[in-house]
């Protein structure tokens, strides 16, 4: 099958263009004209190569693309149309090639889910379960509503982890930047100096410093290679399972960052399963749904032993609880959930208010690493002057003997 652009005029004389897989160009001169459509060109797409990082898709343009697509929906509007609608008016190329080829994929008989599941980088299990949901219940408006509020609060979510690290890297960024300059730099200037004073004995401190210095530039090699290691070696772990797993599990057991990552992984599981509950997912297909996107294998394992047990005939409170994973009250509301058949409800609840202690928690971890970081920066940057300026203050003081 090769792909095919295409453009055409329909019984109105508004003009149309896509593109379709097909074995021929007759093929696809037949199928437009089954659509009612008069052909005037149909061309075979050029071979084109592209580089890109990921998807090529933001989770802003997904959450666009939804909430549009609900909209016009709800409007009566039918899906093919919508989908031509949307794929010429979004800026992202990348992503306008895709909704091209949902088009296709739909107006060749495809399901939208089934066309959908054919992009798995852009439109992931979550989202195509959702939509399959709202097909199948007529309710694919009011579905693809949910999923766009889910990416508003994923993003919202994602946004908060990042603003949290982002100060810390970067103070730590320029504090190895100015220690690696005044190690290269500075010291090895005031170790010249002192060695044309003559040979006075130096401090501890200051001998201390220069043969830091010493090795630093001797041994370029070993920070060199530690970098490479964090650059390259923890992503190459993190690979396999049993790094990933390694990873994860040392994560949520850090003193400040294990609290807020704990905490957010509940807000991403009580959302993720609230939204696919309230739009008819099964339990068992939900939770399979909530390991695959919890982010942290030790997560993902404990949804999982909790999903064979509920399979077995258990409710979902007390396999939750052992996972060890999930805090008591939230285990204690999933169970007041299950009792009062609200579980989607519940579930909201307890995403809301986790997203709401994360917010908090980021906000307080922000206020106390600033002044740790740059107490950090000062320490080390003023011992390191400190240090080299000693033998001018042990010079000034026998001059004043």
């Amino acid at each position: 099958m090769a792909k095919f652009e295409w453009e055409a005029v329909n019984r109105n004389n508004e003009k149309r263009k896509g593109t379709m897989e097909a074995d021929s160009a007759e093929t696809v001169e037949t199928r437009l004209r089954n659509d009612g459509l008069t052909v005037s060109r149909v061309k075979k797409e050029a071979l084109q190569i592209t580089i890109q990082f990921g998807s090529g898709v933001q989770p802003k343009d997904l959450q666009i693309f939804t909430r549009q697509l609900a909209t016009m929906i709800d409007a009566g509007l039918p899906l093919v149309q919508c989908l031509d609608i949307l794929s010429t008016q979004t800026p992202n190329k990348i992503f306008a090639r895709i909704l091209g080829q949902v088009k296709s994929s739909v107006e060749q008989g495809a399901t939208f889910s089934d066309a959908l599941s054919k992009h798995p980088k852009v439109f992931d299990e979550l989202y195509v379960n959702l939509v399959a949901a709202g097909e199948i219940g007529g309710i694919l408006d009011t579905i693809l509503n949910r999923i766009a509020i889910y990416i508003e609060k994923a993003v919202k979510l994602k946004g908060q982890i990042k603003s949290a690290m982002f100060y810390p890297i970067g103070v730590l960024v320029v504090a190895a930047g100015v220690i690696s300059v005044m190690l290269v730099k500075v010291i090895p200037t005031f170790e010249a100096m002192y060695r044309d004073m003559g040979n006075a004995e130096l401090p501890g401190a200051t001998r201390v410093v220069i043969n830091i210095s010493h090795a630093f530039i001797n041994k370029w090699y070993i920070e060199l290679g530690v970098i490479f290691g964090l650059l390259f070696g923890i992503p190459a772990i993190r690979r396999t399972d049993r790094g990933r797993e390694m990873i994860d599990r040392t994560l949520l057991k850090l003193p400040v960052m294990g609290p807020l990552l704990r905490k957010i992984v509940v807000a991403r599981f009580t959302r993720t399963l609230g939204t696919l509950l309230a739009s008819g997912v099964p339990i068992l297909d939900a939770l399979d749904i909530c390991a695959k996107t919890a982010g942290n294998r030790v997560v993902q394992a404990g949804i999982m032993k909790s999903r064979g047990k509920i399979a077995e005939g258990h409710d979902m409170a007390g396999p939750l609880g052992e996972t060890k994973v999930f805090p008591p009250m939230v285990v204690q509301m999933i169970g007041v959930g299950e009792q009062t058949g609200a579980m989607d409800q519940m579930l909201s609840k307890i995403a809301d208010f986790y997203e709401e202690e994360v917010d908090q928690a980021v906000g307080a971890m922000t206020s106390l690493i600033e002044p740790i970081m740059m107490a950090f920066l000062g320490v080390v940057v003023g011992g390191l002057i400190i240090a080299m300026y000693l033998p001018i203050f042990k010079l000034a003081g026998n001059i004043k003997c």
